[in-house]
């Protein structure tokens, strides 16, 4: 029995190794995001693991202010240049400047349960 590795584990692998991946059907070039086994909508199951540029722009923001002295932190859902979109948080600039159509790029940083998907200002 042939055992592969989850899209998901793969996901994480590759930020544990600092990359930021992405899937892309063969078939059509459309990238894909989340991680699965088959591409949305065409059902396509040749996605292949590629390197995400990192260039994004933020869709919209969320300002989160937790209990002090905690500092406010933005919620992000960020349009990746190569399509799909994602939910990050912006870091590098305070949460009240972070603005819909900011440029940014993404970086692995260490969280608490290991590594995660950021961004910063471009």
């Amino acid at each position: 029995m042939t055992h592969t590795i989850s899209p998901e584990a793969h996901w994480r692998e590759a930020l544990a190794s600092g990359r930021f991946m992405l899937q892309r059907s063969q078939a059509s070039g459309a990238f894909v995001f989340p991680p699965r086994v088959m591409a949305p909508g065409s059902g396509d199951d040749d996605l292949e693991w590629v390197e995400a540029s990192g260039a994004g722009t933020v869709y919209s923001v969320t300002v989160i202010s937790p209990k002090p002295p905690a500092e406010p932190y933005a919620v992000v859902l960020v349009d990746l240049a190569e399509g799909p979109r994602v939910m990050s948080r912006v870091e590098g600039v305070a949460a009240r400047d972070v603005v819909i159509g900011m440029a940014v790029t993404a970086r692995v940083a260490e969280g608490a349960d290991g590594p995660l998907l950021v961004f910063d200002p471009a």
